[in-house]
């Protein structure tokens, strides 16, 4: 697996607005663009690379790693992170991020923590494992 570094982290907050103005004023990050995904929230930038991910929701939700969601890193080769997983019995999701040119997969590790595996562009899933998508 080539894990290139640390994408970003997600937070849950019951006040998107508070949550946003700490971040760009206490840590000096700036909002900017994010996709159309169906719940609101918003992507706080360090230079060109989108850090910190807020989700506006209720934070007391059931299964979840508190107001931490997941870790997310960058990764390449689409294709042999899915056959590791595979080879490992290792469930998985497998997401096409709308409005842009990226896959993701999301995992857990041994103790329930949601991990996230971003893709770029040009990467796609393999033919022989479209079935396994969301297993």
């Amino acid at each position: 697996m080539a894990i290139k570094g640390l994408d970003h982290i997600t937070i849950h907050t019951a006040d998107l607005d508070r949550a946003r103005a700490f971040y760009e004023a206490v840590l000096g990050l700036r909002s900017g663009d994010r996709p159309p995904f169906r719940f609101s929230g918003a992507w706080l930038y360090c230079d060109a690379a989108p850090i910190v991910h807020l989700v506006h929701d209720d934070v007391a939700q059931g299964g979840s790693t508190a107001p931490i969601d997941h870790v997310a890193f960058a990764a390449g080769d689409l294709g042999a992170v899915i056959a590791r997983l595979s080879e490992y019995g290792i469930a998985y999701d497998y997401v096409e991020v709308p409005g842009r040119d990226m896959r993701q997969v999301f995992v857990r590790d041994p103790d329930g923590v949601r991990i996230e595996l971003n893709f770029g562009p040009g990467e796609r899933l393999p033919e022989t494992h479209r079935g396994e998508a969301g297993r």
